[in-house]
């Protein structure tokens, strides 16, 4: 049975498309429509409810050594007030998740995991810990508000000191207040756009929320659903797990090397890759410049040869044009080159572009 986010009566209080997803029930548009809050968050500003994420805590003497091992980025000088995007793998180098990495302080960070991973990932970590540490799952205690768009920052301060809003992309302040309810406030995000994710008690949120959507109503800010969030990443050229990684996929293969820090000592999956070597396969985007959305899972052709499959798609409304990000094989896909996408039966062509279609 799916489960209720504390926003929930929220959401169908205005009249949001509610479906089943990673477990919970969440809006998965309002009747504004998806591309009505996709182009908010471009041009002003959108607030999403992503309380279905997972919020994990390590912490001891030892909590450094077990996110290093755990996890495939290098922790070693992150200092408090850091966030860190990293990929965790199985130990074939495949990916189990990726995740947020919160540094509180030297002994003890937050991971933010996917909300499909949830029970996944805490029954991984807590079976690979060693040494002084603790482990705490924290989600049914917070929920989480993302503040996405432009003028995010502007309706943000309305609510909160000016100064205590983190300035740099990927950091946070630990304790603020915003609408007088205390918060983790992070300037991170999953729409390609500047803004924040705040973190407050499951107590707090409808408080929060509507505070927060009432304020930001003269920048037009506006309610966001799924069908936007999605929409927008992947405009974005940010990978989602399930669809771009997987158990089978390392992180390498997939484009998210720069994550992947071969040079510390150990991690789990680093042994997997080095047999490996280089990947012959790559993660890429993909404009369809003939007629036709690609979604997931269709093959694309040089000639009338397979290269690979898509692995996410959809038409993206700031573009104004049908994208896909793909895994292909290296050789016959550089940039520039012209691929078929077979969509529906037909075979549509597509040009490869870079995997980061819009960029602010």
């Amino acid at each position: 049975m799916e489960r209720k986010t504390p926003l929930y009566d929220c959401h169908v209080a205005l009249n949001g498309k509610i479906v089943p997803f990673a477990g919970y029930l969440l809006p998965v548009q309002y009747p504004t429509g998806v591309i009505a809050e996709h182009m908010a968050v471009r041009q002003h500003a959108g607030m999403f409810d992503v309380s279905h994420m997972g919020e994990l805590v390590l912490s001891g003497k030892d909590a450094l050594d077990n996110v290093q091992m755990l996890l495939t980025n290098d922790f070693r000088d992150m200092e408090a007030g850091q966030v860190r995007y990293s990929p965790m793998c199985n130990d074939n180098g495949g990916v189990v998740d990726d995740l947020i990495v919160y540094c509180i302080r030297k002994d003890c960070f937050l991971l933010v995991v996917n909300a499909a991973n949830h029970e996944k990932d805490a029954a991984w970590i807590t079976s690979h810990l060693s040494g002084d540490v603790k482990f705490d799952d924290l989600s049914d205690q917070i929920a989480q508000i993302a503040l996405q768009g432009p003028e995010s920052e502007t309706i943000l301060a309305k609510l909160c000191k000016a100064e205590e809003i983190p300035a740099k992309y990927y950091t946070f302040t630990q304790e603020m207040m915003v609408a007088g309810h205390k918060c983790l406030v992070s300037r991170t995000g999953y729409t390609g756009e500047d803004g924040f994710e705040l973190y407050c008690s499951s107590e707090d949120a409808v408080s929060l929320w509507n505070t927060v959507l009432e304020a930001g109503k003269e920048n037009g800010l506006i309610p966001c659903g799924l069908g936007a969030r999605d929409t927008l990443r992947l405009e974005a050229g940010m990978p989602l797990y399930g669809h771009e990684m997987n158990d089978e996929i390392t992180p390498k293969q997939t484009g998210l090397g720069i994550f992947v820090k071969m040079d510390k000592e150990d991690f789990i999956g680093k042994k997997a890759m080095e047999e490996m070597g280089t990947p012959t396969i790559k993660r890429c985007g993909l404009k369809i410049t003939g007629r036709g959305i690609a979604r997931e899972n269709c093959p694309v052709y040089v000639g009338e040869k397979q290269i690979g499959h898509t692995t996410s798609g959809t038409h993206c409304p700031f573009l104004g044009g049908a994208y896909a990000m793909a895994i292909v094989e290296k050789e016959p896909a550089p940039l520039g080159s012209t691929v078929e996408v077979e969509i529906r039966g037909k075979r549509v062509p597509a040009e490869v572009v870079k995997v980061q279609f819009y960029k602010r």
